[in-house]
């Protein structure tokens, strides 16, 4: 049997904001209401189920990697530098405003609105270049 992910649910402060960031960020359609979730559906079938949190919950931050085309990384890019988004090239935040060059890609992190960790990159990790 092939293993294939399938969802994960994203502790959100604000479900709503954190859904329609994601979808304007990366040029996704709207979220879907599913449960007590918002859907985010990416490519195979996989999606991104916010969750609203307690008001007075602590959410610890969560690290989410995205692979995106060349095109792809662009768009979001553009969209981070228009809305003036903090960015790094690192994940310790030594390179801000910058991207990196890992494995002869491109790649930057940025954090959404419940301080979760994203990162696009176009290369996977030691794939060479």
């Amino acid at each position: 049997m092939a293993i294939t992910f399938n969802h994960t649910i994203v502790a959100a402060k604000d479900r709503e904001e954190s859904a329609k960031f994601f979808t304007e960020l990366f040029g996704l359609p709207d979220a879907k209401e599913f449960g007590p979730f918002l859907a985010v559906e990416l490519n195979h079938g996989v999606s991104l189920d916010f969750a609203q949190a307690p008001d007075d919950a602590d959410i610890p931050p969560q690290h989410y990697a995205f692979l995106v085309s060349e095109e792809e990384f662009d768009a979001i890019y553009g969209r981070i530098c228009e809305r003036g988004m903090q960015h790094w090239a690192d994940p310790r935040g030594a390179r801000p405003g910058e991207i990196n060059h890992n494995d002869g890609g491109r790649g930057v992190y940025f954090q959404d609105p419940s301080g979760h960790y994203l990162e696009i990159i176009t290369r996977p990790y030691g794939s060479g270049g």
